[in-house]
């Protein structure tokens, strides 16, 4: 099983973002250096290097979406920009001599596991055999599309959110945006001030957490920069404010429920003041039930004279703009498309098949499903980092990453010290943590009334439904009843 080159285990990390960024850290750090790091794109980043739109940030606090090993004294915000966040990536992954590793422009489009060892083929004809692959592909990649009748037929400029077109000229346009969550939101704040006029057409109304965003003055970051203790400070804060979070999502009737939906509710009442738009903002859901939406300035953006809230739904498109069911035409010049993503695509649309010939898009012919987000059952040697049913509600998915990759590296040492050759989750224990976390779910806030993305086809969050707190615990060391380990 080591490989002939190196008389270790051999390595595929798929993408290079945030978790593929990691996961050759630390393959490094361990001594693991036979690996390589396949990225479809040119360039590192991810989500952060796909995403480039206006008003680009993070909704978790800086100091806490990084990595443990390498805190950032120099945030220029309690919010950074997008550009920022890619920049530290990209940072990290040099400093640490992650470069050497990736192999740019080169998409993995299947693995198959024959003899004990995955072997991967690239679009660019590679041909590569290894021990292990980490999947770190990424949640918010592949762009969703609406189906509206017409798309097609718009004359002006149109573009996804995640795909933003920098040639196309925002200033005195008129701007229509489609989708109200969170990356909506940003840019009708970011461009609402550039544009002659600025349409915001809403399906369903958010509810807004509000949130300061100061900069760090010179003296704080010298501060991060002199003590590490400080920024550790602000990282622990921060956590335990996500901590109290959790407990309030995964518990619909809790008190810190109760405090979230107070927040979001005099946001409202206070932020908005023509009566009539502020009924129209009114989500007829609880705060929550959708990822909440944390902003400092969309209700003063959408209050502009320049900007209108379209709450009458889309009938089509036509060449001048969009129509709604009312008669309507919104004439356009520029259509932004933030309507999110394929969320529940993971590592596909890449082939993967497993032990005995098990595919895996058969495997998630109904949903996809993971142990603990990590091991799939026949999938031996096959680990994903922020896969199926993981934490993803307003958490950040770096220490959710970073958590998982150490339970990983303690499978992986039982591979290394030969005591097994495949090791992956069993049926039973899948099934069995499948059904206590749809029991679990019931009681969330996800579970109260609301369409979301967070929902899998049964109406069901498909989501981490227990404390986050509780995650952590179970990172901390495999249950190894739970894994067919073979020898």
């Amino acid at each position: 099983m080591p490989s002939a080159s190196t008389g270790d285990l051999r390595f595929a990390v798929i993408g290079a973002g945030m978790a593929g960024i990691l996961s050759a850290v630390k393959l490094k750090e361990a001594g693991l250096n036979d690996f390589t790091v396949y990225e479809k794109a040119g360039r590192l980043g991810g989500t952060w290097r796909e995403n480039t739109y206006p008003g680009l940030s993070c909704d978790v606090p800086s100091h806490l979406y990084c990595y443990s090993f390498a805190l950032n004294p120099d945030w220029s915000h309690l919010y950074s920009p997008g550009d920022e966040i890619e920049a530290y990536f990209e940072g990290v992954a040099e400093d640490r001599g992650v470069l050497r590793h990736v192999r740019f422009g080169d998409e993995v489009v299947s693995c198959a596991f024959i003899d004990g060892r995955w072997h991967l083929t690239t679009d660019q004809g590679v041909h590569d055999e290894v021990d292990v692959v980490i999947a770190a592909t990424g949640v918010l990649h592949h762009p969703k599309y609406p189906d509206i009748k017409g798309l097609d037929s718009f004359e002006g400029a149109m573009f996804h959110s995640a795909r933003w077109d920098h040639d196309v000229a925002i200033d005195g346009a008129r701007v229509g945006v489609i989708g109200t969550g969170s990356t909506a939101m940003q840019i009708v704040a970011a461009i609402v001030d550039r544009t002659e006029k600025l349409s915001l057409f809403q399906r369903t109304a958010q509810w807004v957490m509000p949130a300061v965003n100061p900069a760090y003055t010179p003296e704080e970051r010298a501060g991060f920069r002199q003590d590490r203790r400080l920024i550790e400070g602000v990282r622990d804060s921060v956590a335990q404010l996500f901590d109290h979070f959790s407990d309030g999502i995964i518990n619909a009737g809790s008190p810190e429920m109760e405090m979230i939906e107070t927040f979001c509710l005099d946001n409202l009442e206070n932020s908005v003041t023509d009566p009539e738009l502020r009924e129209r903002l009114r989500p007829d859901y609880r705060a929550a039930c959708k990822r909440l939406v944390v902003s400092t300035n969309f209700y003063e953006a959408i209050q502009k004279p320049n900007a209108e809230l379209v709450t009458d739904p889309i009938e089509a498109l036509e060449p001048g703009g969009v129509r709604t069911v009312d008669g309507r035409l919104h004439e356009l010049d520029v259509l932004v498309l933030a309507t999110g993503f394929k969320v529940d695509a993971f590592v596909r649309p890449m082939a993967v098949t497993g032990r005995h010939g098990a595919d895996l898009g058969q495997v998630w012919a109904d949903r996809p499903g993971a142990y603990l987000s990590i091991s799939v059952p026949d999938f031996p040697n096959f680990f994903m980092l922020n896969g199926p049913n993981g934490p993803v509600g307003n958490f950040s998915l770096v220490e959710v990453a970073e958590l998982q990759f150490g339970y990983i590296m303690q499978l992986v040492e039982r591979l290394r010290a030969g005591e097994s050759r495949e090791i992956s989750a069993t049926q039973d224990a899948m099934e069995r943590l499948e059904v206590a976390r749809v029991e679990a779910a019931k009681n969330t806030i996800w579970s109260t009334g609301c369409r979301s993305w967070y929902l899998d086809d049964r109406g069901i969050p498909a989501v981490w439904p227990w404390p986050f707190s509780q995650f952590r615990r179970e990172m901390a060391a495999p249950k190894w009843e739970a894994f067919d380990v073979r020898t």
